[in-house]
């Protein structure tokens, strides 16, 4: 016997268009409400998808990118209240209108909260959703078509989620803000650890991503099917230009995409009630959040992560299974660094042959913002599926390699109750973790731990160091400040443990090797 509250995905909806003219009334909510239409039919209950839809009573729509980067803000408008936007396309009145705060972990986050809800009874059916239109936003852009995608439904959501910056003021300070930065500091550092010179390691990432390009090449809802070699991946051309050495463009997410996702939760007396089919039922058997030390410049190892160890972990124990016991992942892939990371945490091999992404990963399936992991959750309910009894984990991470979610996900009933540990005991053991200290005036001599050179269109314009000061062993954040002979010799020649003086200049800490 399966207990009744036991908490279930029964419904799952993807769309990619690569190809429709951008119009006034496909906006974002309104993509959103397709995929979760697609999701409502996905789950083959007998009283219908519409009817269906009206019993949604919690709906979660993840943050829009426009509504948090000015790099991506929309000049087409949006909706005040976007989960009541969906939920009135959907003809749903929710107790829950969740907006959530930024983050790639958000997805699987709230699929974990909601189950949590429904295993106490406190919610029946839940949506989960949300999409990105910056391919239309962009080509609307350079037609000069006139589109509203304003609407006033209402009211205002709650917000979930954490809200903080991904920064400190001290990175901000000097430049430090951005995903493109971030990640190719963490990614040196991993090279740093494994004592690869630069070569080795550009072919080990061509390899890692050139896994997931196969994928996508296999994957019809993805938005690059070249299905590129690990040569091309590390080829510098014309359409591989630099983005933020050591990465390329096609080692970065794909953010210039249309696309949207869905995935229903609900328990299996609901599922019962409404005559879902039990082919359409997916287990999360097991399930943890987790947040590493927030700000990447403090973190003791930069080519770790504590939380995505501790979620795989917790995630697995509450399944009563092992890594070996995992037939599928989807690793969160925004940058190789990320999957590297996951990889070492979770115990994966780097020649282990299961998937490693279901969907082809985010710089070849698409980027949708903080929406990609709905999308590695609808994949991956379809792969076990296909395959009954096996198991698939997912990987979600938000900020950089900063919020961290999992989840199991199986057709193999849950035989025991459903019950998690709760977040915060893992949460006391990562803050318990050490912190570096990290010096905001650094002067003399040091070493270089990790750096990286971000690239303008055609040329490089900045390079990021993070050092080691001599004697107090101090952290330090440090530019080139944009010297050209030092960014071209950066790129030439091994900087890793490289000696340097730092030293201030119009309130930036600036380095040069010595």
């Amino acid at each position: 016997m399966i207990d009744s509250r036991t908490p279930i995905l029964v419904g799952a909806g993807q769309i990619t268009d690569t190809t429709s003219t951008p119009s006034s009334e496909r906006s974002r909510v309104a993509f959103c409400a397709e995929a979760a239409r697609a999701a409502l039919a996905d789950t083959g209950s007998s009283v219908g998808a519409e009817a269906l839809g009206r019993k949604i009573d919690a709906l979660a729509v993840m943050e829009f990118f426009s509504d948090i980067s000015p790099r991506f803000a929309s000049p087409f408008g949006r909706s005040s209240n976007p989960p009541k936007s969906v939920a009135n396309r959907l003809d749903a009145r929710p107790r829950q209108l969740l907006y959530s705060h930024s983050g790639g972990n958000m997805p699987q986050y709230l699929v974990n909260r909601f189950a949590e809800e429904i295993a106490h009874g406190e919610t029946e059916l839940a949506l989960v959703c949300g999409a990105e239109l910056l391919r239309s936003t962009q080509n609307a852009r350079k037609t000069g078509l006139a589109i509203d995608w304003n609407e006033d439904p209402g009211g205002e959501p709650e917000r979930v989620g954490d809200k903080r910056f991904g920064f400190s003021d001290e990175e901000a300070r000097h430049g430090l803000r951005a995903a493109i930065h971030f990640y190719p500091l963490l990614e040196n550092a991993i090279r740093g650890g494994l004592g690869r010179d630069m070569p080795t390691h550009m072919a080990a990432m061509g390899k890692l991503f050139e896994r997931l390009a196969a994928v996508a090449k296999n994957n019809p809802l993805a938005t690059r099917r070249e299905g590129y070699s690990a040569e091309r991946l590390t080829t510098i051309s014309d359409d591989n230009r630099w983005i933020c050495f050591p990465y390329p463009r096609l080692m970065n997410a794909n953010a210039i995409i249309d696309q949207a996702a869905a995935v229903l939760v609900t328990s299996v007396e609901k599922a019962r009630d409404w005559g879902i089919p039990e082919d359409r039922w997916v287990f999360l058997h097991g399930c943890a959040d987790g947040t590493d030390t927030w700000v990447v410049s403090e973190r003791d190892r930069l080519d770790a992560s504590p939380a995505i160890r501790g979620c795989a972990r917790l995630a697995l124990d509450m399944a009563g299974k092992t890594v070996s016991d995992v037939a599928a992942f989807d690793l969160y892939s925004c940058f190789p660094s990320a999957v590297e990371v996951a990889m070492k945490e979770i115990g994966l091999d780097g020649d282990d042959p299961r998937p490693i992404s279901v969907t082809g990963g985010l710089p070849f399936f698409g980027g949708p913002g903080n929406n990609y992991v709905t999308h590695a959750i609808a994949e991956m309910m379809n792969v076990v599926r296909r395959k009954p009894g096996t198991f698939g984990m997912v990987t979600a991470n938000g900020n950089y390699l900063t919020k961290h979610s999992a989840g199991l996900y199986s057709t193999e009933p849950k035989k025991d109750p459903w019950r998690r540990q709760a977040p915060r005991i893992l949460q006391a053991e990562l803050d318990a973790g050490r912190a570096q200290k990290v010096n905001p005036a650094p002067q003399g001599t040091g070493t270089i731990e990790t750096y990286c050179v971000a690239y303008g269109k055609a040329a490089p314009e900045e390079a990021y160091i993070f050092g080691r000061l001599d004697g107090s062993g101090d952290r330090f954040v440090a530019v080139a400040g944009g010297h050209p002979t030092l960014l071209a010799d950066m790129l030439a020649q091994e900087h890793l443990g490289r000696r340097v003086d730092v030293h201030q200049e119009a309130g930036r800490n600036v380095f040069r090797p010595l």
